[in-house]
């Protein structure tokens, strides 16, 4: 339950009460700062509390912006504050300031906008939500009022609610063919008590059903996959609309639409693949690759975005042309699609599956997602070349944890360490190159069963190390970790392919989801500045040279067909323990209440 305090006097024919109530708010009445201070210590610590201004005059969004977001410990609008338990003690300190200021009974102005001053003099300033045309405002006398209340009526807070639940910043092919209608699906969906997570789960249905579609084979099922593709990108676009529509934001929530979107996509690829099998055609290797190729992707976004989030003098000549470049209307939209969002791809990959063959299907997909791929990291090496950003501890520990380093990598590492054991001039990413190079490249030309992948594979381990043993401060060390799992699952892959035994790519294909999963879990955990996973789970699954080295060793000590049932095996135990462990912390941390996340930046 939450309380909102309403300061001053009433106002006859104020609506104010009403429309808290109708927010979800119990309504308790104070004269003036001691009363509300007193109301204040009554409210249970573990509830949310407003004050508001009992003169208030607004439209309900934005009372609803100001005092229902569950991101923001403390918030305000002009006439309101509001404080979640972890707001609450800075809120509690400011009241009493006011009351010992010795503001009486009689309010000449806001006690909420006096809070707020206080509160942002203690650096514990309050989010300020984006009001655009809504208005919120005490008026000082009677024809203030009726001028706001005017404005009130000249603008329709529904419509304004309505086109705020889109995504701020979104595809070419979201914009203009799923949102002009999902919108309103969304609103649908609220006004029916449907949560985002509902919605969320309705949607890996719908790709799930889409995907043992594809498994059929058949062209009545292709065009039933991509049919039900599209329907579920529709609904993965209508879960974050209902979120910003209801600001029904969770920690768990933000989990769920992040990790089900690589499940929905993989698992098409899987269905893909096991009905281009029916038919007499092997694309495992191309549904691996791809799958390879977008989480290398992912990982360069997440890398590069890490190093530079609280990075000083972050500015570039190439920033400041892809800033100008922003301002011109068309080459916003041609530099969002040929970046191949989620919208972009999944399209792509719905039209291709109900009209042509897996084979071409992912030939495509193979296609754009390199050639996306060149076009982002060849501008993000650009932009990290002639910056001179300084980036952070914090930043360095980012990479690190990104790097998924196990013990043999930390135990290289730390020899390393030593500057007398350093190799002279050498970089952490040249060093994960020529590592990540010789493994998947020795993997790929020599025999399958040989010695040399697991000799490689060492080697890897080694570089690995010395990669990362200085902190990744430098300019292009953002690239570490997309380096380092290319060169896991590439070395996977490979020799999965030369395994040449039916079964071995599958299993690979299903080892890389488990793993990768894993790597996104990472992300997410910093993202929402939850800390990288606990270091048992990271020694538990090897790390990622400690797998990559595992994988070769059975190479060389297995037959293809004792290769096939190890890999099959290790990519249920890794995914056993990375899945208990995930949903316990995602579910842990739900409960706990800790701050929710909330991704506007561009679909991945």
């Amino acid at each position: 339950m939450s309380t909102a305090i309403l300061t001053g006097q009433p106002v006859p024919g104020s609506s104010i009460e009403d429309d808290l109530r109708s927010l979800g708010f119990d309504v308790r009445a104070a004269s003036g700062p001691a009363e509300a201070e007193t109301v204040l210590a009554a409210v249970p610590a573990g509830e949310r509390v407003a004050l508001v201004d009992a003169r208030f005059v607004g439209h309900l969004h934005a009372l609803r912006l100001g005092l229902t977001d569950p991101r923001f410990p403390l918030a305000a609008i002009p006439g309101a504050v509001t404080a979640q338990p972890a707001g609450r003690q800075a809120l509690t300190r400011a009241v009493a300031r006011e009351n010992s200021a010795g503001g009486g009974t009689t309010l000449v102005d806001s006690l909420a906008d006096r809070v707020v001053t206080a509160l942002d003099a203690d650096g514990a300033g309050p989010y300020r939500p984006e009001l655009g045309s809504l208005v919120a405002t005490v008026p000082a006398d009677p024809q203030a009022r009726n001028e706001a209340r005017q404005a009130v009526a000249a603008v329709d807070d529904e419509a304004v609610r309505l086109k705020s639940a889109v995504k701020a910043r979104d595809g070419f092919f979201t914009t203009f063919f799923i949102s002009p209608y999902s919108r309103y699906l969304a609103r649908w969906c609220a006004r029916r008590g449907l949560t985002p997570n509902q919605v969320t789960t309705a949607s890996l249905l719908t790709a799930l059903i889409a995907a043992a579609c594809a498994a059929t084979g058949t062209r009545g099922g292709f065009v039933a996959a991509g049919a039900l593709l599209i329907l579920s990108f529709v609904l993965d676009c209508t879960d974050g609309q209902l979120a910003r529509y209801s600001l029904q934001y969770s920690t768990l929530g933000a989990w769920l639409d992040a990790t089900f979107d690589r499940a929905k996509e993989y698992a098409y690829y899987a269905g893909l693949a096991l009905g281009a099998a029916r038919g007499g055609d092997d694309v495992w290797a191309l549904a691996l690759g791809a799958m390879v190729l977008q989480t290398c992707r992912h990982v360069v976004d997440f890398s590069f975005n890490e190093a530079n989030h609280d990075a000083t003098a972050n500015t570039s000549p190439t920033a400041a042309l892809s800033d100008r470049l922003d301002s011109v209307g068309w080459t916003v939209w041609v530099r969002r699609m040929i970046v191949l969002p989620i919208g972009e791809r999944w399209a792509m990959i719905a039209v291709l599956t109900a009209v042509t063959t897996p084979r071409i299907t992912f030939y495509a997909l193979l296609i754009g997602c390199a050639f996306a791929a060149t076009y982002t990291t060849a501008g993000r090496v650009l932009r990290s070349l002639t910056r001179r950003a300084k980036r952070t501890d914090r930043a360095a520990r980012a990479l690190a944890d990104l790097t998924d380093s196990g013990p043999l990598a930390q135990g290289f590492a730390a020899a390393f360490a030593n500057p007398a054991r350093r190799l002279p001039g050498f970089t952490a990413p040249a060093v994960a190159l020529l590592g990540g190079l010789a493994v998947v490249g020795t993997a790929a030309s020599a025999g399958f069963g040989g010695p040399w992948p697991a000799v490689a594979a060492l080697a890897y381990a080694v570089t690995s190390g010395l990669a990362v043993a200085r902190p990744l401060k430098g300019a292009l060390d953002w690239l570490v970790p997309p380096l380092l799992r290319a060169a896991e699952y590439g070395t996977v892959l490979v020799l999965a392919a030369k395994a040449g035994v039916n079964g071995a790519l599958p299993a690979a294909f299903g080892l890389v989801a488990a793993v990768a999963y894993h790597h996104y879990d990472t992300v997410y955990r910093i993202r929402g500045n939850a800390g990288a996973p606990p270091r048992w789970l990271v020694r538990a699954i090897g790390g990622h040279e400690g797998r990559t080295l595992a994988v070769a060793v059975l190479a060389v000590l297995l037959t293809a067909s004792q290769f096939t049932v190890a890999l099959t095996v290790l990519a249920v135990a890794v995914a056993l323990v990375v899945l208990v462990e995930s949903i316990r912390f995602w579910v842990s941390a739900h409960r706990v209440g800790a701050p929710a996340v909330h991704d506007e930046g561009e679909p991945a």
